[in-house]
């Protein structure tokens, strides 16, 4: 049973990472929200289901048996989640990965490490609904603005929109990252944590996204230059240290 998981959310971040798993020989179930998709989970060795949170008659006795959840959907609402808590609670789920995100944190303006005082918003609050639930251990992954393939930080930008804060710090991971991340969790069995995820340098706006522009043959973004440079660095050095890790990506600038 152990190598059997469950990915709720096989989209830009969860269907490769479904199948990077499934390569390892772990046994992968994996959540969609319509039929489109079906049969690509299955002809990539991937047990489709049909779940959507707001939907209250979900197949989630089955979807849930498996030990390991990873959560990874950008729903924020509270409602949903308290509803899928009380299914896993009912499962045979024992340890939850979920894919949070360094957005909790404030703007500082300093580096931010995960004891730093976090917003109350939604998703703090999901956050601790899974981090205060005694029936299984979860892992919070916080990943930072996430990068890699058609995610190309170029174009983030369209229409001549000014970039706010060009002297701000940018915090991103790509892809890559995330999934080797991710995997080194699973097999290190890194559980009732909370962990930062940012490749490890933190270039300002202004140098990064000239840079990703001329990548894509466009002309020098606009910037804001009357903007108040609002920022925080986040710093994954727990991660780095839990999992003896080396980002792929680390050197933003080089990326």
């Amino acid at each position: 049973m152990k190598n059997n998981i469950s990915i709720l959310g096989c989209g830009w971040l969860g269907f490769p990472l479904a199948l990077t798993l499934t390569k390892k020989g772990y046994s992968i179930k994996g959540s969609i929200t319509s039929e489109i998709k079906v049969e690509k989970l299955k002809s990539n060795g991937v047990q489709p289901f049909i779940i959507n949170l707001s939907n209250r008659e979900n197949e989630f006795e089955k979807f849930l048996n498996s030990e390991v959840l990873i959560i990874a959907i950008p729903s924020k609402n509270i409602a949903d989640f308290k509803n899928l808590i009380s299914h896993i609670e009912n499962s045979k789920i024992k340890t939850i990965l979920f894919i949070s995100s360094t957005s909790v944190y404030p703007n500082s303006n300093s580096i931010v490490t995960e004891n730093s005082l976090i917003k109350k918003n939604p998703l703090s609050e999901i956050e601790l609904l899974f981090k205060t639930n005694t029936n299984f251990k979860s892992t919070i992954l916080r990943f930072g603005g996430l990068i890699g393939y058609d995610r190309k930080p170029g174009n983030f930008f369209k229409n001549g929109k000014a970039i706010n804060y060009p002297d701000a710090f940018v915090n991103l991971i790509h892809r890559d990252d995330c999934i080797q991340i991710i995997k080194e969790i699973l097999a290190k069995n890194i559980w009732n944590k909370t962990l930062n995820a940012c490749a490890d340098t933190h270039p300002k706006k202004r140098e990064f996204y000239t840079k990703e522009f001329k990548k894509e043959g466009r002309n020098n973004p606009t910037f804001n230059e009357l903007a108040f440079n609002e920022y925080k660095i986040i710093n994954s050095d727990q991660l780095k240290s839990i999992l003896n890790y080396n980002f792929i990506y680390s050197d933003l600038m080089k990326y």
